[in-house]
């Protein structure tokens, strides 16, 4: 990591904790249940923070990297995988341009993957929150939380595969054949309704084993004192689950921005302010997911679209653009949503009725 990546890294998670520490601090303070117009409200928000991030990448995306001569530049076309067709003759500032567009496309494709692979995530904890009984007061304090847990096991998720994939290009290919594989599986698996089994659930055990738990505790509190022992209580457990969905989540996700660019800034930009809008995107959907049933058919066409993409780079050198892939990435999510408004998925049980 050079002084340039250090400042402008430390930059951008200066920027995403005072943006958490607002959001809790100003204008989440109080424990409350999160209607749809504020839930829609935030979306529009965060997604518009994400634009405008978009928008500085535009204009100023070679200080990412510090880019200040065609050398650097090459260096990182080749490392990071951009495919520019770089032009000496053309000169420094032409070449800049198409650098900072080719980065604000793959930064758009990131996030518009991470949205939509975060649609799945939903439904996870949607049923975590339901089957562990949690007040809907208190889902905006968990999810915030686990926020903050993402954005680490993220950031060291994110660099240790840009290291490996620095080192064994190969390493593509694995997480082309796990996304085709993931997507095959939502495609052809049957529409089951997934439980949270809340006392064999591997995490529940862990806990039950190494710390005190306090399952009589209802408030918003992740640690209660009784009779001088510190014990946690039954909504940090709920958080603990969240984290471990989330880790499973990113297997999928995370390899899935790197098939659109191999810049570990990039994937990590487009990664976190997908899941800073993730908190109001869950209440704005979860009282209305029914009317999107057939994204998971979409998530299963995308993952294996990114899959075989990645295959035919790696083997072929067969490159498909930011831009061509951005393209198509916003036509299955919006097949998908089309698709689900006009061939609704009726409920076996409403017709037995």
């Amino acid at each position: 990591m050079t002084a340039y990546d250090f400042v402008s890294f430390g930059g951008f998670l200066l920027i995403i904790s005072f943006l958490l520490a607002l959001d809790l601090g100003v204008f989440h303070k109080d424990d409350h249940v999160v209607s749809f117009k504020e839930s829609m409200t935030w979306t529009c928000i965060w997604v518009a923070v994400a634009m405008l991030f978009g928008g500085l990448i535009y204009f100023f995306g070679e200080y990412i990297h510090g880019v200040d001569s065609l050398e650097r530049l090459t260096e990182l076309n080749l490392s990071h995988g951009h495919g520019l067709k770089i032009d000496p003759q053309q000169g420094l500032d032409v070449n800049l341009h198409l650098y900072r567009k080719a980065l604000t496309l793959e930064y758009f494709s990131g996030y518009v993957i991470e949205e939509m692979l975060s649609v799945d995530n939903i439904f996870v904890m949607i049923m975590i929150f339901m089957s562990f009984g949690v007040e809907k007061k208190y889902y905006h304090r968990v999810l915030f939380w686990g926020i903050i847990g993402a954005i680490v096991l993220r950031f060291s998720f994110i660099f240790l595969c840009s290291a490996l994939i620095q080192r064994f290009t190969w390493v593509l290919a694995v997480f082309g054949g796990l996304l085709i594989f993931s997507g095959l599986k939502m495609l052809v698996g049957k529409e089951e309704e997934e439980k949270i089994d809340t006392e064999n659930h591997p995490i529940v055990k862990f806990a039950a084993r190494h710390f005190r738990l306090d399952k009589s505790y209802k408030g918003h509190d992740f640690f209660v004192r009784n009779e001088g022992k510190l014990f946690i209580t039954t909504l940090f457990l709920v958080l603990l689950v969240i984290e471990f969905s989330d880790i499973l989540f990113a297997v999928d996700s995370i390899p899935a921005i790197f098939s659109v660019t191999r810049d570990p800034y990039i994937v990590f930009f487009s990664n976190i302010f997908a899941i800073m809008g993730l908190r109001s995107l869950f209440f704005m959907l979860s009282n209305v997911m029914n009317m999107f049933c057939r994204l998971k058919t979409g998530l299963g066409v995308l993952l294996s679209f990114i899959g075989v993409k990645m295959l035919l780079n790696t083997f072929f050198e067969i490159e498909i653009g930011p831009g061509t892939s951005l393209l198509v990435i916003l036509g299955i999510l919006a097949l998908s949503i089309v698709a689900s408004l006009l061939f609704p998925i009726k409920d076996a049980k409403k017709e037995e009725a």
